[in-house]
């Protein structure tokens, strides 16, 4: 048996569905209210709080006999879109347990499936909480009671719903090839999932998750928890922050050994791995998450695993997402090894797409992840403010579509801003957010409209197929410009284009057109109009009766059967194919 001064706290990942109650289960745990002041009320960055032995004991009332070496649990509330699938990966290889969080009244979504993907590459333990049972129709609160006791109390009906959408879930797990039963009846926790129903919202089955989690600790992962005090100390950054007195700081997972006050610790920034010294550590209350606490102790020295804040200088440029490590000797393998880190961040480059720029190494992963998911290229992305140089980049992009920049919860330079403002820069289009989901669907939305504009343009200056006939009767003016009445008998006729007689010959160019006495510049199928042609006399080029086509230019012909077929009416199809195999008589390849 381990001795309890080198059992490190483990670490919790919570994952799940968004919508489905991950950050409300840790809020009901550590007595707080961070989902309130979440963007969209969706995590968008890893928080992490300590909650320790004693406060789950008084929470799981049961404990209080064990002996328990674990001491405590330190929970990493991950964030919640889909988007997040690398950065729940990264999670899951920095978590040593997890909790996948399953709405028992939706069951299993496309996000719970990723986090079960995740936690079975990385061979994670984990506990399913099928969360919202007092949701549940007709279920009977018992606020903070464990979940078998509250269970007890509920009438026949409930029971059987509830049992109904456990085994719902079971099945669920077993078509992914996971072995699963409710909580109570898991004999072997090695061989089987354990389920456990509870409510963030009533606290409801609190105590048995918080036991499951510990009672799984403590028997099955004592010897992976065991850690040498005197390592040196290992950490991810969360978030690189400005604090009153202090400077730049960093919020930091200590995930194995120790780090202390005076330790040169190797950080990756922006400009690449420096070595600094700590000049304070400070630690979070017990329960606090660190992205939310306003008051921290000073300590001498902290041990794995927990969530800390680190006071060093030269933090600037500071990459949050980044690994940081205490230097115990010669600081070169272990710069060396974050480098190669550094280097091996997870994000596809094209040749052609998107300037994309985000705060933290886990979220640009996210976006990239996202962008990637729906085919839009990227061009290059960083961790770190817009620049000028992001700006004049986007500018030099020549497919129009990509000439935008995404910005991930990261400041827009003053030089950037300015720049973007001058009209020589507005065909460049800035998109900043803090939802990665919502940064993604804005730019999509920009460049779908702008593509509907752009066909919009193109189909307008295409010459389109029309067939005229010259009523009888209505020959206005004969020469100079002839001015006649003709019916349109298919297709679009417009102002501006030469017409051909049905052998082929070009015999004038529309000038004009009118109906009613109006000026028109389009007519379509079945109007009756007069219109003047230059370069055409009647009786000698044209006649009554006779039937002319729009003569259209080859190139136009082709985006016509290229592009535009299949949004032409039939009797405009049926136009250019008359027209088109006029052409093709001499020429198989005309418009081809």
């Amino acid at each position: 048996m381990a001795k309890q001064n080198n059992i490190r706290t483990p670490i919790v990942c919570v994952l799940g569905h968004v919508d489905h109650g991950k950050t409300s289960l840790l809020d009901r745990i550590r007595g707080s209210s961070v989902v309130s002041t979440e963007d969209g009320a969706i995590t968008q960055h890893i928080g992490a709080t300590i909650v320790p032995i004693d406060a789950i004991k008084r929470m799981s009332g049961g404990l209080e006999k064990l002996a328990l070496s674990v001491p405590g649990l330190l929970f990493i509330d991950t964030p919640g879109h889909h988007a997040f699938t690398t950065l729940r990966a990264r999670g899951g290889a920095l978590a040593d347990m997890a909790i996948v969080v399953v709405d028992i009244n939706q069951g299993f979504q496309p996000q719970t499936i990723e986090a079960l993907q995740i936690l079975r590459n990385y061979k994670t333990p984990f506990v399913i909480a099928a969360t919202k049972i007092d949701r549940l129709h007709g279920w009977k609160v018992n606020k903070d009671e464990p979940f078998l006791k509250s269970f007890s109390m509920q009438n026949d009906r409930v029971r059987d719903l509830l049992e109904k959408k456990v085994y719902e879930l079971v099945g669920n797990l077993s078509d992914l090839g996971f072995s699963a039963e409710r909580f109570d009846r898991v004999s072997d926790f090695r061989r089987n999932l354990a389920i456990v129903p509870v409510s963030a919202h009533t606290g409801e089955g609190i105590a048995e998750l918080l036991m499951v989690m510990i009672g799984l600790a403590q028997r099955y992962m004592e010897e992976a928890l065991e850690f040498s005090v005197d390592g040196p100390g290992t950490g991810t950054i969360l978030e690189v922050k400005e604090e009153k007195g202090l400077g730049l700081t960093l919020d930091l997972i200590l995930y194995d050994g120790t780090i202390a006050v005076g330790d040169d610790i190797a950080v990756a920034t922006q400009g690449g791995v420096v070595i600094t010294k700590v000049r304070a550590l400070l630690k979070p209350r017990p329960m606090k998450e660190i992205l939310v606490e306003d008051r921290f102790e000073r300590v001498k020295s902290v041990v794995a695993a927990s969530g800390i804040k680190v006071s060093a200088p030269n933090l600037e440029g500071a990459i949050a997402g980044s690994p940081v490590q205490v230097v115990a000797g010669e600081p070169g393998p272990v710069i060396e090894k974050i480098r190669k880190e550094m280097e091996e961040i997870n994000v596809h480059l094209s040749p052609e797409g998107l300037v994309v720029k985000a705060d933290t190494i886990g979220a640009l992963e996210a976006l990239s992840k996202e962008l990637e998911n729906l085919n839009i290229g990227i061009m290059r992305a960083e961790v770190g403010p817009l620049s000028r140089h992001d700006v004049i980049e986007a500018e030099t992009i020549k497919n129009p579509f990509y000439r935008a920049l995404l910005a991930f919860s990261t400041p827009v330079l003053p030089d950037a801003a300015e720049l973007l403002r001058d009209p020589s820069y507005s065909m460049v289009r800035l998109f900043e957010g803090r939802v990665i989901y919502k940064l993604v669907e804005d730019y999509v939305e920009w460049r779908d409209e702008l593509k509907r504009k752009t066909e919009q343009q193109k189909f307008e200056q295409i010459v389109m197929p029309a067939k005229i006939r010259i009523l009888p009767h209505c020959v206005f003016r004969q020469s100079n410009p002839a001015v006649v009445g003709v019916r349109v008998l298919g297709g679009t006729l417009r102002t501006g284009v030469y017409l051909a007689t049905r052998e082929g010959k070009r015999v004038g160019h529309l000038k004009s057109m009118q109906q009613n006495q109006e000026n028109i510049r389009e007519a379509d199928a079945g109007a009756e109009v007069a219109i003047s042609i230059e370069g055409a006399t009647v009786g000698r080029q044209i006649n009554v009766e006779d039937d002319l086509l729009v003569d259209i230019p080859e190139k136009h012909v082709k985006v016509l059967e290229m592009e535009m077929l299949s949004h032409l009416p039939i009797s405009t199809q049926e136009v250019l194919a008359e027209f088109t195999a006029l052409k093709r008589k001499e020429d198989p390849f005309w418009g081809k």
